[in-house]
């Protein structure tokens, strides 16, 4: 077998318009079917992307002995329980992010992973594909900017329509979930550390309940990260690297093009350079890396003990917030 055969569970948006077209792409991905809820739906969306079967339920599609992995963008409450449902029924999962709702649930997941010793789960932070972020790391641990210090990440957009999942807390939305989560996973990647303590301000929708604006500080051994997110001010996403000789700043943060080349500048000693990578598909990549993974029988790239220390920062964050002071991660 030279491709892996997907599943995808539900004709969400992310799913329909960009990680399936990418994943189409792959070479070592082939995506064979689709589910959803209603049968007409899922057949839509097989038409529309000319995906060979669709299934009118998700427990359907993984009962298909021809089906491999699966690739989860159910809305967050729903990632925990159709991921081991998918383990249940053999498949190797790529879950969205977040992979829980707290960092319990994702211990509880990874603990349960255990009895699936051949199948391979992964959360689906494609931004960690993209060869530019590379780059990055390539600098920062050549100590290029001398010892990293300081990372700045930023992600907004506004949507204050009350039917978008995104603003229903009872099923995970809010900020930190959807968008924050970028902010602290790259924080963590780039420093190659966890937070010892965290400190934030959460302001609360009053009609959605859903945080709407977060800023925060991750305090590291060497250093510290201040991440804001919200739901709710313009489009905008940035993350800058600030070393002790000189600094980094993607011009994209993280949803990457795909059809213009990325960029990052680099200044040392006040001599600014560009780094330009071609233009890629972080979903393609992402999607490759994780079914090589499976085809060689090798760990997958971003295990899941990283998942669940994402998820204890989001939950120190929140508990920081309503507490006033510093929380211990």
């Amino acid at each position: 077998m030279n491709k892996v055969r997907w599943g995808i569970l539900s004709t969400a948006n992310i799913g329909m318009k960009q990680v399936i077209p990418a994943m189409q792409n792959g070479e070592y991905c082939s995506v064979d079917a689709i589910s959803s809820r209603n049968l007409d739906n899922a057949q839509k969306a097989a038409d529309e992307l000319n995906i060979p079967k669709a299934y009118g339920s998700y427990e359907e599609l993984l009962q298909d002995d021809e089906i491999d992995a699966i690739y989860n963008p159910l809305p967050n409450h729903l990632h925990v329980p159709w991921t081991l449902k998918a383990l249940e029924a053999g498949k190797h999962v790529l879950c969205e992010k977040p992979i829980a709702l707290t960092a319990g649930e994702a211990e509880h997941l990874l603990l349960e992973t255990k009895k699936y010793r051949d199948l391979k789960v992964m959360e689906a932070f494609m931004y960690r594909f993209h060869p530019l972020l590379d780059v990055a790391k390539k600098l920062i641990r050549d100590k290029k900017i001398g010892e990293l210090r300081f990372v700045d990440a930023i992600f907004t957009y506004f949507n204050d329509d009350p039917d978008n999942i995104r603003n229903q807390s009872e099923i995970g939305g809010g900020g930190l979930m959807d968008i924050g989560c970028y902010c602290i996973s790259a924080a963590r990647y780039l420093f190659d550390d966890e937070p010892g303590k965290v400190v934030a301000h959460i302001e609360l929708d009053p009609e959605f309940g859903t945080d709407r604006f977060t800023s925060g500080i991750l305090q590291f051994s060497n250093g510290s990260a201040n991440i804001m997110c919200s739901t709710q001010m313009s489009h905008q996403q940035s993350l800058k690297l600030f070393g002790t000789k000189g600094h980094i700043e993607l011009e994209v943060a993280f949803n990457q093009p795909t059809e213009d080349p990325s960029r990052l500048k680099v200044t040392i000693d006040g001599e600014t350079e560009t780094v330009e990578i071609p233009a890629t598909n972080q979903y393609t990549l992402q999607g490759d890396a994780f079914s090589k993974a499976i085809l060689d029988d090798k760990p997958v790239p971003t295990l899941l003990t990283d998942a669940v220390n994402n998820m204890k920062v989001i939950d120190a964050l929140f508990k920081s917030s309503e507490k006033g002071t510093w929380m211990k991660v």
